[in-house]
């Protein structure tokens, strides 16, 4: 049975239109009109116990909407989520001490104490026994290498240092459910790879169940086998990341390195869509069905010192998505 259940989950806003000027101001007191906004559209998707499913779409998708329906934060205006047995909005306690919702724009921890003691706050409101709290600090500062930094003053932490903490204090309690909003948000290539490293060796360890949403494809690509993808509150793929590039990208980059330096661009403009060029090295943009005959006319009719073939970058399949999603 799966862990994660959403069926038909609609979230709709009701907002005034407010017209210009003061004349917009008064007419507004007498005679109001209001909008909808649809900002999560009758998605259903089910999750198992120990996935790790990244969740895309481009800014105002739903994303965040709905992880806070997940999380009981906001109620839906129809449809069901079901995580763990548990309906969110009914916001029972054994329901919230066994999920964790992490914001990568939200803090949780209080600025003017030190780390250890923001933790231990959480360890207070979770109610969790001493011996499991010292088991769990210990697992998970020496994971993210921050014990040293247990003394200092939260608001006195860089940002990547935070987001270790914040992580920890959401994991103090061992949830079965973890929902990460953009954890890696604002962060340094460095901070952004050790909280990647951090994430995949906890989902592994502990078969915890993780949705994750980024804006970064990194991190998809290093975390997640399945993603959700919406756009405008519309679910529009649901599946294995490769699926989505052999769905959505028509095309693969070749790059190919010659022996000499004597080749022109005209020589390779009719072979493909040319990227990249110098006399010594060019990458093409070949329709997938075509990528062996150009591949052997490369061979054929130029001294080929290697050549290369991949699919072109994620964030341009998942922009093809997104595209897809606006028609």
């Amino acid at each position: 049975m799966p862990i994660i259940e959403v069926e038909h989950l609609t979230k709709i806003y009701r907002t005034q239109k407010r017209l210009p000027g003061l004349g917009g101001a008064v007419q507004g007191l007498f005679n109001r009109e209001y909008t909808e906004v649809r900002a999560v559209d009758d998605v259903s998707f089910t999750i198992e116990e120990g996935e790790l499913v990244g969740f895309l779409g481009p800014n105002g998708a739903g994303k965040t909407t709905t992880l806070k329906m997940l999380s009981g934060i906001l109620y839906p205006t129809s449809g069901k989520a079901r995580v763990m047995g548990f309906t969110p909005s009914e916001r029972k306690n054994d329901y919230r001490r066994q999920f964790a919702l992490v914001m990568g724009q939200k803090n949780q921890l209080w600025w003017d104490l030190p780390a250890q003691e923001s933790l231990y706050l959480n360890k207070e409101i979770y109610g969790v026994e001493d011996e499991a709290y010292q088991k769990v600090l210990d697992e998970m500062t020496e994971l993210l290498q921050v014990k040293k930094l247990l003394g200092i003053m939260v608001r006195e932490l860089s940002l990547g240092e935070r987001m270790k903490f914040e992580l920890i204090a959401s994991l103090l309690h061992r949830p079965r459910v973890l929902l990460l909003d953009e954890p890696t948000i604002g962060l340094d290539v460095v901070a952004q790879k050790n909280i990647r490293e951090f994430i995949k060796e906890y989902n592994q360890k502990t078969k915890t169940t993780i949705i994750l949403t980024s804006h970064y494809m990194n991190d998809i690509q290093a975390l997640c086998d399945r993603v959700v993808v919406i756009n405008h509150g519309h679910k529009i793929f649901d599946g294995r990341l490769d699926d989505v590039v052999e769905k959505f990208s028509q095309s693969k980059l070749i790059t190919v390195s010659f022996k000499n330096g004597n080749i022109s661009k005209d020589q390779l403009a009719p072979l493909g869509n040319v990227l990249e060029y110098t006399q010594v090295k060019a990458v093409l943009k070949v329709p997938r069905d075509q990528v062996k005959k150009t591949s052997n006319d490369l061979l054929t009719n130029f001294e080929v010192d290697d050549i290369n073939i991949e699919e072109v970058p994620i964030e341009e399949v998942i922009e093809m998505v997104f595209k897809e999603g606006d028609q």
